[in-house]
């Protein structure tokens, strides 16, 4: 594996991961998530950087998993066991990313390629993109959220269309139904993931990062047992320096200097 198949950049405070497989709609395959599960460890390390943004090249974002790989795998228990544990925990690791991520939709978004998106914070995307699971047309089972955590983020009726008939919808549609925040023209996508992420880079990490852990984990617990979390996060948040600095901005009238501790 090289890192042509995921191509890095940064811009500021900002990191940008892009899929790279266009031949093959940046299907993933172990060789991309075993670089992809690499960069992103980086990135949550890395304390220069605020905000993640994944999207791909050319007509997709992501079709899913590589399954000519995954049929070649057929042939040996080991091999097909390990793409589906690499598969785990990468999307794991996504999934619980520390910092905001943002899924940029370039283009097609089926099956592992939903999943993966279903792991961003919030989710943008061109107005080109069709979005669907897509699983059920190669009788291939969802293993990273597709039939357990859809039907949590938009309604279930119109998870269980996506999953039953493997159709996919348009950007616009999948807006309306909450999954999708954003739809600009393809070719203003890119800038315009750009402008939320810079957004988003200039708040406070420390408060951004302390939002997003009970934000993501709420949904999990009783309405009590969420809002205790939230108040003991709120009393850990009193003693930052970024609570501070951002108190004496707004007394003093200018822009915060924010320090993510």
């Amino acid at each position: 594996m090289t890192e042509e198949a995921l191509l890095f950049e940064t811009t500021g405070a900002v990191a940008r991961l892009t899929l790279n497989r266009p031949e093959a709609m940046n299907a993933v395959n172990i060789a991309l998530l075993t670089e992809l599960d690499r960069r992103l460890a980086q990135l949550a390390a890395d304390d220069e950087i605020r905000v993640l943004i994944v999207t791909g090249t050319g007509p997709a974002f992501c079709a899913g998993a590589d399954l000519k790989e995954v049929l070649a795998s057929q042939k040996a228990e080991v091999g097909e066991a390990d793409f589906l544990d690499r598969a785990d925990a990468t999307l794991a690791r996504l999934r619980n990313f520390p910092k905001p991520v943002i899924a940029a939709l370039n283009g097609v978004t089926m099956a592992g390629g939903l999943e993966i998106a279903m792991c961003a914070d919030i989710v943008i995307a061109a107005e080109s993109a069709a979005i669907g699971d897509a699983h059920a047309n190669f009788g291939v089972y969802p293993g990273a959220g597709g039939a357990a955590v859809l039907p949590r983020l938009i309604p279930q009726n119109i998870a269980m269309y996506l999953l039953l008939t493997g159709k996919t919808l348009s950007a616009a549609e999948m807006k309306a139904y909450g999954f999708v925040s954003e739809v600009h023209p393809d070719a203003e996508l890119s800038d315009a993931a750009m402008k939320l992420a810079g957004q988003i880079a200039a708040k406070s990490p420390v408060v951004l990062r302390r939002m997003k852990e009970v934000a993501r984990t709420s949904t999990d617990k009783s309405r009590d047992d969420a809002l205790l979390h939230e108040q003991v996060m709120l009393r850990r948040h009193l003693r930052s320096f970024d609570l501070q600095e951002g108190l004496q901005a707004f007394a003093e009238k200018r822009a915060p200097r924010f320090q993510g501790r």
